[in-house]
């Protein structure tokens, strides 16, 4: 019978932005997350060139009270502990901490909102996995420094990471630095706080921008490891497997090298110390000269992660010549995949793309990988009986999980899994409440109605089975229809 060790990670993933709201209680200060509209143009507004990091009375804000995670964390918790949670993935909102980023005092408040959850989660017996910085910068750095185009943010987040080291050693051994850090080559406001501007050379920003970010990750895993050894740091990176859309050799080059630049260029990085091989040309063909310090590549070297982490949603295919046949995706696009079908928001769906990646990771990095990320954006319906029948998302998220069962007898090492968006929550994406991933619903609505009730969907109860029998009943059951 297949199972994974008793040792496995199972559990859910969340962003504080996504779920707490209390966006300005406690002494928090705006971040990036709170300033982005709610609604499906949200990514091509923050994207403009024009956008302002400011509040308009015609948009709405979703973000800022999220699921109310901030006054409910213990029934949420309580949940997470009746499926069987090993783990929850949460992050640690910036501005709570410095409201501002740049203050050389944190915010004793913020602290305090974090001790309780923490401590709440070490009760009941479920491992924290702390993500320092999940898409949520304080406002402040990006309106009045440019986001991480400016070096002092080296500074001040490392100066935040050891706050918090100092804060929950002894409590959080699992910690990764920044969300989907290679996201940034997509979509820099959300992930690097930067708004490019029309005259601005954007590849150059953004990748000046992501050496910064680099070189604070490296910093923080050598602080880790200075204040608490036992501490495991990873990175965390969007993983894909980019296929070619035909054995025609120009298109398998171009996937060859849309995957690289993708899942190699900030992984090697983080794994093996230094710039890949690849990179050079790629700065040289693009006019990308990036400024370092002295000692910038030695930090890099000599701070590398222990385990590495991953989003994984949907595969990518890519041809040399694109036509009218473009697909959506999780803030990356390729060609439509004709052999795959798609989630009501375009997300080709790949369970196979996610053993093939797992794969690929661990053949290159030889370190334990960590699922962070994966699930399903799905519309849910409320039965006359109360009940939630997400047959979709369990069929889903079984595939997928087989698809791990099957990268892990290929011998990959696969330290946990934790389903994105466990509860339901503000998409990232389009600031939308319907777009649900939870095996929680909460009673919240794109109109801002509804009571914030939770309910156990009919995924709770089958997530539940998958960890108590360690992965086993993933083989037992027929597909639910």
């Amino acid at each position: 019978m297949k199972q994974v060790s008793s040792d496995f990670l199972w559990g859910g993933a969340t962003a504080a932005n996504q779920l707490e709201g209390g966006y300005q209680e406690g002494g928090k200060g705006l971040s990036i997350a709170d300033v982005m509209p709610g609604g499906k143009q949200r990514m091509k507004i923050i994207h403009d060139p024009t956008f302002d990091f400011e509040l308009h009375e015609e948009h709405s804000y979703p973000n800022h009270e999220g699921i109310d995670f901030y006054h409910r964390y213990k029934e949420d918790i309580a949940l997470f502990k009746e499926m069987g949670f090993k783990t929850f993935r949460m992050s640690i909102a910036w501005s709570r901490i410095f409201p501002n980023g740049d203050e050389t005092q944190p915010n004793e408040e913020g602290l305090q909102f974090y001790d309780r959850v923490i401590d709440e989660l070490v009760a009941q017996g479920i491992e924290p996995l702390v993500t320092i910085s999940h898409y949520e910068m304080p406002l402040h750095l990006a309106k009045h420094y440019g986001g991480w185009r400016d070096r002092r943010l080296v500074t001040y987040f490392e100066r935040y990471s050891r706050v918090l080291f100092e804060r929950y050693q002894g409590k959080v051994k699992y910690w990764l630095t920044f969300n989907e850090i290679n996201g940034a080559q997509f979509m820099p406001m959300l992930s690097l706080g930067i708004a490019v501007r029309e005259e601005e050379n954007t590849l150059q920003l953004t990748y000046q921008g992501l050496h910064h970010q680099l070189v604070a990750s490296a910093l923080a895993t050598k602080a880790a490891r200075e204040i608490d050894p036992s501490m495991q740091i990873g990175c965390m990176l969007i993983a894909a497997p980019v296929y070619p859309y035909s054995s025609n050799p120009d298109d398998v080059w171009y996937a060859h090298d849309a995957e690289r630049m993708m899942n190699f260029f900030c992984g090697d990085v983080h794994v093996r110390g230094k710039y890949p091989s690849f990179a050079k040309r790629f700065f040289e063909e693009n006019g990308i000269e990036l400024a370092m310090e002295d000692g910038d590549l030695d930090i890099l070297k000599e701070n590398t992660v222990d385990f590495f982490s991953l989003s994984y949603y949907m595969s990518r295919t890519e041809k040399a010549e694109k036509g009218q046949d473009e697909a959506e995706g999780n803030i990356m696009s390729g060609v439509k995949n004709p052999y795959l079908q798609a989630s009501d928001w375009g997300w080709e769906i790949d369970p196979t793309g996610l053993r093939v990646i797992l794969n690929k990771l661990y053949e290159r990095y030889e370190l334990p990988l960590f699922i962070v990320e994966n699930g399903l954006g799905a519309y849910d319906q409320i039965e006359s009986d109360g009940t939630i029948h997400d047959h979709y998302r369990i069929d889903y998220l079984r595939d997928h999980l087989k698809g791990m069962m099957d990268a892990i007898e290929d011998g990959v090492e696969v330290m946990g899994y934790t389903s994105w968006g466990c509860i339901d929550l503000v998409s990232a994406s389009t600031g939308e409440y319907s777009k649900r991933y939870g095996f929680i619903y909460v009673d919240r609505h794109d109109d801002g109605t509804g009571t914030l009730e939770r309910k156990r969907k009919e995924s709770f109860f089958w997530y539940q089975d998958v960890i108590r029998s360690q992965g086993a009943s993933l083989y037992e059951e027929e597909s639910v229809k």
